[in-house]
């Protein structure tokens, strides 16, 4: 593999993953969380992953990334779920603290889990894991904003120093991606390419600057509009062979958008 090509992929991913955080910032969990959820990070992934491993190994990470953001929904669930059982005495120190913690060791516990289970399927069966995947990342979503909910936006921007942190996360994360498939670690490289770092660095850095109730917020319409990423994933293994890597990517991007994050749109703006 090239190193100008992990480079550039991992500098892509940097690059929009800085947006997410200003999306939430000026339009709220609702919309800010829709727009942050759109196919960004697993672009450069997964033309990275395609242009160092050829079809083969493509498909094979490509089926793991709706499953992978089923791990990373449950990610941020833990988010929406866990600070009001904190004790509220906490300082905001304290309470960053363990919920980084608790919501990094929940991932990784079911992504350690996930990469397992999936390694013991044939390549026949992949695809049926990536469809179950996607359904049930969806329920989820949609269960999660059964009940419309407050999602105020922010009141004070984002330290540019943050966003740079948070762009270099999503960067690192890509990177190791690509290099694990180069390392016959398709499946791994499939489970890190959908680590939560803007997840992570955009509920980190929300909880320092506007507080705890703007990420909370956008936890329900992060999770149902990450649908949209699990569908880039799956359009992509048919798009990308047949429609090359720029048209391929495009195209798969379209339909991610029209078939996933427009009804997710219309399902929040129903109450």
């Amino acid at each position: 593999m090239s190193w100008l090509t992990l480079l550039l992929s991992a500098a892509g991913a940097g690059c929009v993953a800085v947006l997410v955080t200003l999306a939430i910032e000026r339009w709220g969990g609702r919309v800010g969380g829709l727009i942050g959820t759109l196919p960004s990070t697993i672009v450069p992934a997964s033309l990275g992953v395609f242009a160092s491993t050829g079809e083969a190994g493509f498909e094979a990470a490509m089926w793991t990334v709706p499953p992978g953001m089923l791990v990373n929904a449950l990610f941020l669930w833990v988010w929406r779920v866990v600070p009001r059982r904190l004790p509220p005495g906490w300082a905001l120190g304290p309470r960053l603290l363990v919920m980084t913690g608790l919501s990094l060791l929940a991932w990784a516990a079911a992504a350690s889990g996930l990469a397992v289970g999936l390694s013991q399927l044939s390549a026949a069966q992949l695809p049926w894991a990536g469809g179950a995947g996607l359904c049930a990342l969806a329920g989820f979503g949609l269960w999660s904003t059964r009940r419309p909910g407050l999602a105020p936006a922010g009141r004070k921007p984002v330290p540019a120093a943050v966003l740079v942190l948070r762009g270099l996360g999503a960067g690192t994360a890509v990177g190791v991606a690509v290099w694990l498939s180069t390392r016959d670690l398709g499946l791994w490289a499939g489970v890190a390419s959908v680590f939560p770092a803007i997840f992570l660095t955009t509920m980190v850095s929300l909880w320092l600057s506007q507080g705890e109730a703007v990420p909370a917020g956008a936890v329900g319409p992060m999770m149902l509009g990450s649908t949209s990423v699990a569908g880039y994933a799956l359009f992509s293994v048919w798009l990308y062979p047949a429609l090359g890597l720029p048209g391929g990517a495009f195209a798969a991007w379209g339909l991610a958008a029209l078939l996933c994050t427009l009804p997710a749109a219309g399902w929040l703006r129903r109450g």
